[in-house]
């Protein structure tokens, strides 16, 4: 099994802990990013990657070893502190840059066959929002099962997490990585993202954006293949 965690923090704290642990009992192949330090670049709005090629980004280069670690990846992890209650600044500013790969867009058919594990810990709270923002990206890009686990850690670091909130931590990650091993190479779309990728696909029929018409047209997804069956 092959984990890429994307960590929206430079700092190992409550969040990344918390991500560690699951990816520790997942026990896969574990690819590592921590956001900014690598990668903490702001979209600039120029819809290169929408109207031509996302390889028209200015940036591109520098966001490619997190999207082929993704590509290739079994499972994605995404921590992120809440901030003000919502995601790090930097944690959006990542997700930003993936618009072009939303179903309305030019969905990339590998996410349809991944699931992803969202953790976001708060010292209050706001844990609910700040997952269902990047919860959002994972269901857009076709991702057909997500687990979301927030925690009110009461502390602004792990270690002044108290013990007995730490055992239940433990529980819980053992209980999302369990279902997640289970589930390795079995999750199937949705009703939710079928019905979603049917009403996109009218859309693509009428031809709005070529770049996007193009692609669908090339993967038969106009037709009969379906990219939840022919990857």
């Amino acid at each position: 099994m092959k984990i890429a965690v994307i960590n929206g923090q430079n700092h190992k704290g409550s969040t990344y802990h918390i991500g560690k642990q699951v990816a520790d009992k997942l026990g896969g192949e574990v690819t590592e990013f921590f956001l900014p330090r690598d990668f903490g670049y702001f979209c600039v709005g120029c819809t290169q990657c929408f109207l031509k090629s996302e390889t028209l980004c200015p940036h591109y280069e520098r966001l490619k070893k997190i999207t082929e670690a993704m590509d290739e990846a079994d499972v994605l992890i995404f921590t992120t502190p809440v901030y003000v209650y919502h995601c790090t600044g930097s944690m959006k500013a990542f997700l930003d840059h993936y618009g072009y790969r939303w179903m309305v867009h030019r969905p990339e058919q590998k996410m349809f066959t991944k699931q992803a594990v969202v953790i976001s810990t708060a010292a209050g709270s706001g844990t609910k929002s700040a997952n269902k923002d990047i919860a959002d990206s994972m269901f857009f890009w076709g991702v057909p099962k997500t687990y979301r686990y927030g925690v009110n850690v009461r502390a602004t670091n792990y270690s002044g997490v108290a013990d007995e909130l730490k055992k239940k931590i433990d529980k819980k990650t053992t209980s999302i990585a369990n279902k997640v091993k289970k589930n390795n190479g079995k999750v199937k779309a949705s009703l939710k993202t079928k019905g979603f990728f049917f009403i996109m696909r009218m859309i693509q029929k009428s031809g709005w954006n070529e770049t996007d018409k193009n692609y669908w047209a090339e993967r038969g997804w106009n037709g009969k293949n379906r990219p939840w069956k022919n990857t």
